[in-house]
């Protein structure tokens, strides 16, 4: 038996194309953005991709990507599960600040240690915050001894994996086509859980805005390889710009 899971992480969103720390905040796609979901979405089709169910967050720029990619597959009919366990990494205090003018102060290494570490979190929001998830009417019925004030990206794993191997896991194993539209630390929660990374490989993961990743998994799930749909030197470009987001 073989299966296929396909990923895609959102386009530009508003706060990507400013260089803003963005995490939970709920800031919907760029005029660039929406043009990547698009370009995602015939990439797929050009490949003859096709669904049965997908999987978001509660984030618009992430479900917003995959209406678009649905929509230009002629598949938005099929089922589509919302769950805050796909959101972005939650970057507490961070939210909101210029991740250029942030490394200018704190300097590069330390906003690389924010952006890319696996186990540190960034300064914590007050739980008095407006910005505080528990506050927020889209997690009402979420407990909030459940929602983060600010997360590292072993925090993240810790949501991402459980949910992925308690739901979506099921599905795969059904026969159902599966794609994830997600952000580039929840996917990269997943990429590392597939590809069995460890925690300094996984420093040095950057996940591209819009462009297909397709993993091939065998009877068991295991990753037995997997590709981005597109051209090459356009991967590469896109991963580089996702790199330097962090520079002075």
């Amino acid at each position: 038996m073989h299966y296929q899971l396909v990923m895609i992480r959102h386009g530009e969103s508003l706060w990507n194309h400013e260089n803003l720390f963005t995490g939970w905040t709920d800031v919907d796609l760029s005029e660039s953005g929406i043009k990547e979901a698009i370009q995602g979405s015939i990439l797929l089709k050009d490949a003859g991709f096709h669904f049965n169910v997908c999987y978001t967050s509660y984030l618009k720029r992430a479900i917003h990507t995959a209406n678009y990619v649905l929509q230009g597959l002629d598949e938005e009919w099929i089922p589509m599960v919302k769950t805050w366990k796909l959101n972005e990494r939650h970057y507490g205090a961070l939210q909101g600040l210029n991740k250029s003018e942030t490394a200018a102060k704190y300097g590069e290494e330390q906003v690389k240690i924010w952006r890319r570490s696996f186990d540190v979190r960034p300064p914590l929001l007050d739980k008095n915050d407006s910005r505080n998830p528990a506050l927020q009417p889209m997690y009402q019925s979420v407990p909030a001894s459940q929602l983060p004030l600010a997360e590292s990206l072993k925090d993240t794993v810790a949501r991402v994996v459980p949910y992925y191997e308690q739901h979506i896991q099921k599905d795969i194993q059904s026969g159902k086509r599966v794609l994830i539209a997600a952000h580039g630390n929840s996917l990269r929660a997943l990429v590392m859980h597939l590809d069995h990374l460890s925690a300094k490989e996984v420093l040095d993961l950057n996940i591209p805005t819009g462009v297909p990743l397709v993993y091939e998994l065998n009877h068991q799930l295991q990753a037995v390889g997997h590709r981005y749909l597109g051209d090459e030197q356009m991967v590469k470009a896109k991963m580089l710009a996702v790199k330097n987001q962090g520079a002075k």
